[in-house]
């Protein structure tokens, strides 16, 4: 019975080692992955404007207009300048372009989107559609200068 006793501490004493061994192995691999890391040349992730602007970072120069052609809810001539940001369009107060008196347009309609390829509008789940030179929008679809998006009953033309 005692031997028994003695082999199990033994085997215990073991495995303690055993772990101890693999917690110090492991911390060592942590100290010298660091250690590594800061030994190596950082790069910076500030730029200098020339360089932003050369790389194509910088910020964006206009990227076209809707102008508004008819409209229950905006004035008409009416003009929305896009710069980098997305422009959303519907019935709700937190739209950049709200139709509030628009009864047929939704509260979250469409969003009007410049990227690096050019200008884009997608649907945005509105329940009547929404329409580019008069055909309905089942995916998002590249602006060319005088298209004509209509929103509801409202009518904008983008503009380059």
């Amino acid at each position: 019975m005692i031997v028994a006793d003695v082999e199990v501490e033994a085997v215990l004493l073991g495995l303690k080692i055993a772990f101890l061994v693999l917690l110090y192995l492991f911390i060592w691999r942590i100290v010298r992955t660091v250690a590594r890391d800061v030994r190596l040349p950082q790069e910076s992730f500030m730029l200098a404007p020339q360089q932003a602007a050369a790389a194509g970072l910088g910020p964006r120069a206009r990227t076209g207009s809707l102008v508004v052609l008819s409209s229950p809810a905006l004035k008409v001539d009416s003009e929305r300048t896009l710069d980098s940001t997305p422009v959303t369009i519907g019935r709700s107060a937190d739209n950049d372009m709200e139709l509030g008196d628009d009864e047929f347009a939704s509260a979250h309609h469409a969003r009007v989107e410049p990227r690096r390829d050019g200008v884009w509008v997608q649907d945005v789940g509105s329940t009547n559609g929404t329409f580019v030179n008069g055909v309905r929008l089942e995916q998002p679809k590249k602006l060319v200068a005088g298209d004509v998006i209509r929103v509801g009953e409202t009518d904008l033309r983008f503009e380059a």
